[in-house]
């Protein structure tokens, strides 16, 4: 460990937290993992908490995706990036 870093993890439930949110926490603790800077048991509590996050991001953008082909119809055509 090269600093003294910590992680407690937030009292907001991650079913609760907007797309935003969970994205911005995710990128957090990735950040933190990154460094190498927690003890184990804490990051073993960061890792939990991101792979939590990591889930929440996919279902809203799962949900999300749904909606958008709800409301295109059949108009939705694929993009295809030039």
């Amino acid at each position: 460990m090269t600093e003294n870093t910590s992680y407690e993890i937030p009292a907001t439930p991650v079913d609760q937290l907007s797309f935003e949110e969970a994205l911005q926490e995710l990128e957090n603790i990735a950040s933190l993992l990154e460094s190498n800077a927690l003890p184990l048991e804490t990051a073993l509590a960061a890792f939990e908490r991101g792979q939590a996050l990591a889930q929440r991001c996919a279902t809203l953008l799962d949900k999300a995706e749904l909606r958008v082909k709800q409301l295109a119809g059949e108009d939705l055509i694929d993009f295809t990036p030039s």
